[in-house]
């Protein structure tokens, strides 16, 4: 039998999938730039971990973006409608005093 759809279980319009994607990637690639700019003034060990964030931040960034996130909102109550069944005694039982079961 088919489970029972509510209209909290909606996932989240594409039109907003895409922009926390992009909200996400561009995060990334601003850090990215700054850690492109930091390995140019630091110097020593710094430089080299500012150099391997700004490398490695790319593959990164795409593989965080375009993660799916599966948390329920807070404060949305998932509702589900029961499943209505009705008994084959409901068809054969008598509304009124006649003989015969009422169609």
């Amino acid at each position: 039998m088919a489970e029972p759809q509510s209209i909290t279980n909606v996932e989240e319009s594409p039109k907003d999938d895409r922009r926390t994607r992009m909200l996400r990637y561009t995060i990334a690639m601003t850090i990215r730039v700054v850690c492109i700019i930091l390995a140019m003034v630091v110097q020593g060990w710094l430089m080299w971990l500012f150099f391997a964030g700004a490398i490695f931040l790319p593959y990164f960034a795409v593989v965080i973006a375009n993660g799916t996130v599966t948390q329920q909102k807070k404060g949305a109550a998932k509702i589900i409608a029961p499943t209505l069944t009705i008994g084959a005694d409901a068809f054969t039982t008598l509304t009124n005093n006649d003989s015969e079961p009422q169609r």
